[in-house]
This record gives C-alpha cells, structure tokens and sequence, in this order.
C-alpha cells in the first residue's frame, strides 16, 4: 500500500502522538511505528473488514488488534478524537465515524 494513500496529515499527527501508547518516552515496551498503527484502525473503519483481512503492509493482524485492544482498554482513542476535535479542519468525518464505532 503506497503511503499517498494515508490519511493522516503531519498536523493531525502532532496532535495525536502524545496521547499514543508506547512511545520512547513511555515506561515499559515501546510500540513499532504509532502513525501506522492508527493508520491501519483507521483502514478497518474505514473498509468494515475483519481484522483477518488487515493487510501485510501494516504488520501481522493480530499484532495490530491486540495493540487496538489495549488502546481501547486505557482510552487512548477517546483522547486522540479530544485532541483532534480542537480544529474544526482536522476533523475528517472518517475519525469521526470511528470515534463512534470504537468508543462504545
């Protein structure tokens, strides 16, 4: 998957990142590349797919929706859409249909 195709901007990014789980900084593990990780659950938002179908370019499925799960259990999705909801110009309806679906 070319990365033309992402739809995270530089800016939501720098919104984003410090409410992410697993940065240098953090205590305990540090996750591989955060901004593709939110880029692949944005990817199964945005398709309706099955974690199964996930493809390789974003790492092993599962890999990926154990982190998911581990995002959801300690909110850090709910935080993400907070920091996005400052400016009316970084909120793409797709984080906004995610925000429902995964908040829940």
């Amino acid at each position: 998957m070319s990365s033309d195709r992402f739809v995270i901007t530089d800016r939501m990014w720098e919104l984003m990142e410090p409410h992410c789980l697993g940065k240098a900084s953090d205590p305990g593990r540090t996750g591989s590349d955060g901004r593709l990780f939110v880029e692949a659950v944005l990817w199964i938002a945005r398709t309706g797919s099955p974690w199964r179908d996930l493809p390789r370019y974003f790492g092993k499925w599962n890999t990926v929706f154990k982190r998911f799960c581990e995002w959801v259990k300690r909110d850090v999705f709910s935080r993400i859409f907070n920091a996005l909801s400052v400016s009316a110009r970084l909120r793409p309806p797709y984080l906004i249909v995610f925000h429902r679906v995964f908040s829940s």
